[in-house]
């Protein structure tokens, strides 16, 4: 294997670990803020976009 070519895979390995890590952070955090939210809505807070404003 080249110098190149281990460079290059390098490259490609870290990428992929980077793109992983990322998507594994982006569906911990949605599991978060779904509890969250579902915790808010238990103690009673509404979504302003619930509330029933005048007729326009």
């Amino acid at each position: 294997m080249t110098v190149h070519a281990l460079y290059v895979s390098a490259a490609y390995g870290i990428s992929a670990l980077v793109l992983a890590g990322l998507v594994a952070w982006i569906f911990v955090d949605q599991r978060a803020r779904r509890r969250e939210m579902a915790e808010l809505e238990a103690s009673g807070a509404r979504r302003r976009s619930d509330r029933k404003g005048p007729a326009a």
